[in-house]
């Protein structure tokens, strides 16, 4: 975390989580909502791990909640970035207990719980988001229940992809100060 210190007042912290769901996404059909496989998960997981909570956090709200405001889902925006908040809150808490310690064990399951915390939150935004147009309880539950499959598939992208990240920067960053120091 700390050779990421500086990286994150630049501003640059930012951008790949909006555009890692601007660029890279599919599509998937769903009873609510208009769910899309995507990358911003992963590189927000990423960020937090990388920049900690409070900038993590922030780098995850404007990249995904920027996402969702200037594409057509301004008006759940603000789920996004709670979702956001709760992911920050759950892994930071988890990688706090193991001491900030990066092995590929502890990625790993951080990986995972990103992708099971992004699952639960998912579930809950898709209720709120059908109550909001009107549904009942039951069937918000339901429907939002049978529109998690994106988000199942996003989760584990995820799971896979975040410690595979994690350490190609980590690895990466230490080449690079080596060769300039």
């Amino acid at each position: 975390m700390i050779l990421f210190q500086n990286y994150s007042s630049t501003g640059f912290d930012k951008q790949p989580i909006y555009l890692g769901v601007w660029i890279l996404r599919i599509p998937v059909p769903a009873l609510v909502g208009r769910p899309f496989i995507h990358f911003g998960n992963t590189l927000t997981a990423v960020a937090i791990l990388y920049l900690g909570y409070r900038n993590g956090m922030l780098a995850g709200i404007i990249g995904l909640g920027g996402f969702d405001l200037l594409n057509g889902y301004a008006a759940t925006s603000w789920l996004t970035m709670l979702e956001v908040v709760v992911v920050a809150s759950v892994l930071t808490a988890v990688y706090k207990g193991m001491h900030y310690k990066d092995s590929k064990k502890n990625i790993i399951i951080l990986g995972i719980i990103a992708g099971i915390t992004k699952i639960f939150t998912t579930y809950c935004v898709s209720i709120v988001e059908a109550l909001m147009v009107g549904t009942s309880l039951n069937v918000a539950l339901v429907s939002s229940f049978v529109s998690l499959p994106a988000t199942v598939i996003n989760s584990i992208s995820t799971a896979i992809c975040t410690p595979i990240l994690y350490f190609a920067v980590r690895d990466g960053a230490r080449r690079i100060l080596r060769r300039t120091a």
